[in-house]
């Protein structure tokens, strides 16, 4: 059962309790009269029935919305800071423990607070950046208290996170090509996106282009069935430009929303696997000139600095448009996020918190600062 179903229940449930009061009230001693025709009228809950909600201008319906949104953004934030408990426990545990020890802020307090940063996988550069930022800040000021430093440090780090992170999906069809190292989720990610995108009433063909790994069509294949969306794939071995050439064309004739491209994962620095995407790159760019294409490099959150390395490798063969974290839940790691935007300049556009389709969400760089910062 989604969340929207769960919403729905629990709404019904309330209706159902207020109407069974209301009836007692009005005539404990007499019998239920039959239902007039006003009672007989479908609710809102009834009338939106099990379908992708789809909302009027009705207040009530304006309210519902607005309620429903406002329930899944707190479950996505709650689902956000249960991944980065690891991240919180070991990160923010060490910069507290520096903010406590010290009591003046001295050239030592940041020396120490830069090395906490180094080795919570911030990475030297931006750690340095970090702490430049900060001694600006608490110069100009002139605080002392530990609170008012974690405050800056949270502003600092949430200004550096800053920027668009969506997806520009503004065309029909539109590309979303995936790559990436093997065993980062790759598969995984893009099976949970066609889900997701199915659910929210688009309609997706997958590519399945990874066409030199041994039983990765087959894979792909489970989770495109899984989803209930098409696949499209040739056999193993195969030219994987013109498995995304078969995909353009079938999206193309059946009116297809989102084109998901699986690609080849082996390591980042073989020769051979960036020239196949930039050919990939090519026929999409041919097939559909006008299209929004996101090319997303998804990256496990577990191997810390080495994701940094590499997004900068792949960076400098795809014009990567966003990055995908996964595995945050399984990781003290997760601060590798802010190196990656620092750096790189990449915007992380969607974190995985765990096993489940509705685990992959889009980031939100202010609910990630406050699960990191907030008690």
């Amino acid at each position: 059962m989604g969340i929207f179903d769960k919403f729905k229940r629990k709404k019904a449930e309330e209706s159902s309790k207020e109407e069974i009061n209301e009836k007692f009230s009005e005539n404990a001693a007499q019998t239920a009269e039959a239902p007039s025709d006003e009672e007989k009228r479908p609710s809102l809950l009834e009338r939106l029935g099990s379908a992708q909600p789809i909302f009027t201008d009705h207040e009530s319906d304006i309210q519902f919305q607005e309620e429903y949104e406002a329930e899944l953004k707190e479950q996505s934030f709650y689902k956000l800071k249960e991944g980065l408990r690891k991240t919180k426990d070991g990160f923010m545990s060490k910069v507290e423990q520096v903010l406590n020890s010290f009591t003046k802020i001295d050239e030592d307090f940041f020396d120490e607070l830069e090395e906490t940063l180094i080795l919570s996988d911030i990475g030297a550069e931006t750690s340095a950046d970090i702490c430049d930022k900060l001694r600006a800040e608490v110069k100009k000021t002139g605080t002392t208290e530990p609170a008012e430093v974690k405050q800056m440090l949270k502003n600092i780090i949430s200004e550096m996170l800053s920027g668009d992170n969506s997806l520009k999906l503004d065309t029909k069809p539109s590309v979303i090509m995936v790559i990436g190292v093997n065993g980062a989720g790759k598969t995984t990610t893009i099976g949970k996106m066609a889900a997701n995108f199915k659910a929210g009433g688009k309609k997706v063909i997958v590519a399945a282009a990874d066409t030199f790994r041994a039983a990765a069509i087959d894979q792909l294949n489970v989770w495109t069935d899984r989803a209930g969306v098409e696949i499209v794939k040739h056999s193993e071995g195969s030219d994987p430009a013109a498995v995304i050439f078969d995909a353009i064309s079938a999206a193309k004739a059946r009116g297809a929303d989102i084109v998901l491209c699986d690609t080849a994962g082996r390591l980042h620095n073989k020769k051979n696997l960036m020239e196949e995407l930039k050919k990939i790159a090519r026929v999409i760019s041919r097939e559909l000139p006008e299209a929004s294409v996101e090319t997303l490099l998804v990256l496990d959150a577990t191997t810390g600095q080495n994701a940094v390395s590499q997004a900068q490798l792949f960076s400098e063969t795809a014009d990567i448009t966003g990055i995908v974290l996964t595995k945050l839940d399984g990781t003290a790691k997760g601060g590798i996020i802010i190196p990656i935007k620092n750096e790189l300049g990449l915007s992380v556009k969607l974190v995985g918190v765990g096993e489940k389709i509705d685990d992959l969400q889009p980031f939100v760089p202010e609910d990630y600062v406050n699960a990191l910062f907030d008690d």
